[in-house]
């Protein structure tokens, strides 16, 4: 038995020293987690307090569930369940699908060069801080100077305030979205396109197939699991949206349609100081998320029988 045991442990060391470069580039991307998700995690219990910065987390009174019960009888609650809901709602519809279009096409061009060109400069605005995109946006929308009200006016219409109108603010944000990431997420399909085998498309080709069917009943098969994966990840982001760019985007005059559960946190913990209602309204969304991504789980692993876990 101490002889297996040895044996095994020798084993193990071996394979740990044949494979030490692979783990040695793990470390950063484990102390990234361990750091900057799990050990935060321990302050979800200022939901559950009055926190007091001055007392601390553990001298805090404990108040239970009474930062949950205002947060959802408050009437912010429902404004930012529907905004929330359907901006990763829109984003997902228009963000999801362009670059698994997009890859297939790209996939399709015989010419290399043209293809490496377009891939190149398709990649360009994932590269740029999201800052400047929004920037670009403002600027671009500007009824003074913008390009877009300038081609308005050039027809004799009138400038749009654009920023300023709540009805344009998810189209800007689902436009803009699509824009920065529709090339960078196109390279995880592209590279599931690599270990389709080419085979099938001689098969098929035999068959009497055209581009289209290949495409139909070759290409999108190929990469089905890899779609299904990217889904189910995707889909944990309707309810749990990034605040960076909504904050960047928003006024008060477009709050209505634009304040999401991440821009709320935001201004109630860290501009008004509430920081118990804040980390209640934080810890809510997520546990929404996760829900979010089991039920996906679950209904690509019966529908189409691929699944992360």
């Amino acid at each position: 038995m101490n002889v297996l045991k040895s044996t095994k442990k020798s084993n193990f060391l071996s394979y740990l020293k044949k494979k030490r470069q692979m783990y040695i580039l793990l470390i950063p991307g484990i102390l990234h987690y361990l750091i900057f998700r799990y050990i935060p995690m321990g302050g979800i219990i200022v939901a559950f307090k009055d926190y007091d910065i001055y007392k601390g987390i553990l001298k805090s009174p404990w108040i239970g569930m009474e930062n949950f019960t205002a947060f959802i009888s408050s009437p912010d609650f429902w404004m930012l369940i529907k905004n929330t809901v359907l901006l990763g709602t829109y984003t997902l519809l228009f963000t999801f699908p362009a670059p698994i279009i997009f890859a297939i096409l790209l996939n399709e061009l015989r010419f290399k060069r043209y293809k490496k060109l377009v891939q190149t400069v398709s990649i360009f605005p994932a590269m740029i801080s999201m800052v400047v995109i929004c920037s670009m946006a403002v600027d671009m929308l500007s009824p003074n100077k913008g390009i877009i009200n300038a081609v308005i006016k050039f027809f004799g219409g009138n400038p749009i305030y654009f920023m300023a109108e709540p009805k344009w603010f998810r189209t800007i944000y689902v436009i803009t979205e699509a824009w920065a990431v529709f090339g960078f997420n196109a390279i995880i399909y592209l590279s599931a396109l690599t270990n389709v085998d080419t085979s099938l498309y001689d098969a098929a080709s035999i068959d009497g197939c055209g581009r289209v069917k290949k495409i139909i009943h070759v290409t999108i098969p190929g990469i089905l699991p890899m779609i299904c994966t990217m889904f189910i990840l995707n889909i944990g982001n309707i309810f749990k949206i990034g605040p960076d760019k909504v904050i960047l985007l928003y006024n008060p005059i477009t709050y209505p349609v634009a304040d999401i559960f991440g821009s709320f946190v935001y201004r109630k913990g860290l501009v008004e100081s509430d920081y118990s209602y804040a980390a209640a309204a934080g810890l809510f969304e997520s546990v929404v998320a996760f829900v979010f991504v089991i039920t996906a789980n679950k209904l690509s692993k019966h529908f189409a029988e691929n699944s992360l876990w």
